[in-house]
């Protein structure tokens, strides 16, 4: 059966952010996932993750200016020093949380510069990463993101995800596969899902209804049956990660909303 892990960035907006935890392990979830720790101690998120039988499987390394529109720095030259300074904070936090993963966000492409240029950029940054995760046992991922939700955005889909793998030549770098972007920008979810979970470089999945990002039995999705395919792959032995709920309630912040919008979850 799949695991699922609760995104407290979204769900649960009725609450403060700490208390977040707690409603996520009454609700049966055993794993969080966020967006970015950095505005909290480490010792207060881990204090919260062992308070509620809680385990941290993922979060974003740091995105560079995020209210100033910055979606990441991988990818932007000019950048490294403060890329390498991320990373190190991030590998430091994932180390105290025992978080596994950390998504290591692209960058947006510059309105005059073209996705091959910046290219060799984003390679070079990801095999140092990887290095740094590898001497701490840590995995990296990179995830394609669609360019509605995010203009611009460096990757967009699978097969360059996969690709970029090839070129950093790094076995704890994998593909972070969100079904709610895949779906937008490609479609074909299913059969990508066959091919690519069995590889054993998709290190983390997501999902949300498409295309609000609601609910996961909310929208052109049948997420009923993608779980089943999971399944399958599952059973035979080809996968074994978590599915991050990364959608946003849709009674929003409505108290209760997340916890009733649920009952896709429970017929699981």
């Amino acid at each position: 059966m799949p695991r699922f892990a609760a995104n407290l960035s979204m769900l649960y907006p009725e609450l403060d952010f700490l208390d977040r935890f707690e409603a996520a392990a009454k609700d049966g979830f055993r794993a969080v996932e966020y967006l970015f720790p950095y505005a909290y101690a480490p010792q207060e998120l881990a204090a919260r993750l062992q308070a509620n039988g809680l385990q941290q499987v993922l979060f974003n390394g740091p995105p560079g200016n995020w209210d100033g529109g910055e979606r990441g720095l991988a990818s932007l030259p000019g950048r490294e020093a403060e890329f390498r300074e991320g990373v190190l904070k991030a590998l430091d936090y994932a180390a105290a949380l025992d978080c596994p993963r950390v998504h290591i966000m692209a960058g947006l492409v510059a309105e005059d510069t073209l996705r091959e240029d910046v290219q060799p950029v984003y390679v070079d940054n990801l095999r140092w990463a990887a290095e740094q995760a590898a001497k701490v046992g840590r995995d990296l991922l990179i995830e394609p993101i669609n360019t509605r939700d995010i203009p611009r955005f460096f990757l967009n889909r699978q097969d360059h995800a996969h690709q970029i793998l090839e070129a950093v030549g790094a076995p704890n770098l994998k593909v972070q596969m969100d079904l709610y972007h895949c779906q937008i920008v490609e479609g074909d979810v299913a059969m990508k899902l066959r091919k690519y979970l069995p590889t054993g470089r998709v290190g983390h999945l997501q999902i949300a209804g498409v295309p609000e990002r609601h609910e996961p039995d909310i929208g052109e999705l049948n997420h009923d049956y993608l779980f089943k395919v999971i399944d399958e792959i599952m059973a035979a032995g080809q996968w074994d990660g978590w599915i991050g709920c990364e959608y946003r309630p849709a009674r929003g912040a409505v108290p209760q909303g997340t916890s009733d919008g649920l009952g896709w979850l429970r017929r699981v």
